[in-house]
């Protein structure tokens, strides 16, 4: 008996720690960040390395100051960062970005508890604020620097939602070659990141092909654009790497389709009816808020609780 070890759960360990499933996360999202910079220019880019550093910062000198354990090392507050960076037009601000970098950080991360007991997603937070705030300059678009295979895009800085009339042609779609935030236009790059998620094992499949499935299912019967709907706007990236966030969504895998369902919903109801062009953001952030409601009556049942409960009224 000497020779066993007495410790408290968790019994069952692995060595995927938050450190390494970042990691991946930011390695998935490097396909998205080149394409963004190839497109826009080195004005992105510089966009999101700063976007990045704003966090690190915001999220160590909150540690510093409140004596808490430093956490930076994680790299959670670079991926908010680089998404949040990939959620802005190119020409932003410096200012804004900073901003936004700190409502995600400081408000929606570390006043909640930090990582993991945040309510919401810090980065689609932080969009958010700043399109209530700076609505102008978010929803100011720059012009590619490359010209598409229609010519359309390389004049014009209105993005396909916004403005349908000067739609590109599907491949200009797919390949990112028109106005938009920074790491959303290029389809091709953020699937490639997200196929790279699937098959690490770190997302499960259901939320983004649920996501992605309802706005095609909503376009469909609305009589809209298929193509167009699922190719423009933040879809992919919001479905890929925000809906799938592992603090701010359900825990099962029913509740994280009913989870991807709504956020299809209301992205579809926003799009189609809203004066906003485009819903992702804001049906991330109120099914982010569903998710306590969702777990609530969509959980496993811990083994033997029934049988248990018999007993119990047995006796």
């Amino acid at each position: 008996m000497s020779g066993l070890l007495i410790e408290p759960s968790p019994h069952i360990r692995c060595t995927l720690t938050t450190q390494k499933i970042m990691l991946n996360v930011l390695i998935a999202l490097l396909p998205g960040v080149i394409a963004g910079t190839v497109i826009f220019g080195l004005r992105a880019l510089v966009l999101v390395v700063l976007c990045a550093a704003f966090c690190v910062i915001f999220e160590m000198l909150f540690n510093i100051i409140t004596k808490h354990e430093q956490t930076i090392y994680d790299l959670s507050a670079v991926v908010t960062g680089v998404l949040l960076g990939m959620n802005l037009p190119p020409a932003l601000p410096i200012y804004m970005a900073a901003i936004g970098c700190f409502a995600a950080i400081v408000v929606v991360k570390q006043f909640f508890g930090g990582i993991g007991q945040n309510f919401a997603n810090p980065a689609i937070t932080a969009r958010i604020v700043l399109m209530l705030s700076f609505g102008k300059y978010m929803t100011s678009w720059s012009a590619p620097v490359i010209a598409g295979t229609a010519g359309i895009d390389a004049v014009s800085s209105a993005t396909p939602l916004a403005d349908p009339e000067i739609m590109p042609s599907y491949l200009d779609l797919f390949l990112g070659i028109h106005g938009g935030c920074i790491g959303e236009t290029c389809t091709a790059a953020l699937l490639l990141g997200g196929i790279y998620l699937v098959a690490r094992g770190l997302i499960d499949p259901v939320t983004p092909f649920a996501f992605i499935g309802t706005v095609a299912l909503c376009s469909l019967i609305g009589g809209h654009d298929v193509l167009m709907q699922l190719l423009s706007g933040g879809l992919v990236i919001g479905a890929f790497f925000m809906a799938t966030d592992y603090s701010t969504t359900p825990i099962t895998r029913t509740g994280k389709l009913i989870f991807a369902v709504g956020c299809g919903l209301i992205t579809s109801a926003i799009r189609f009816f809203g004066v906003y062009p485009e819903g992702v953001s804001f049906s991330i952030l109120v099914m982010n808020i569903l998710v306590p409601l969702i777990d609530r009556y969509v959980r496993p049942k811990p083994f033997g609780a029934k049988n248990a409960v018999r007993k119990g009224v047995q006796k």
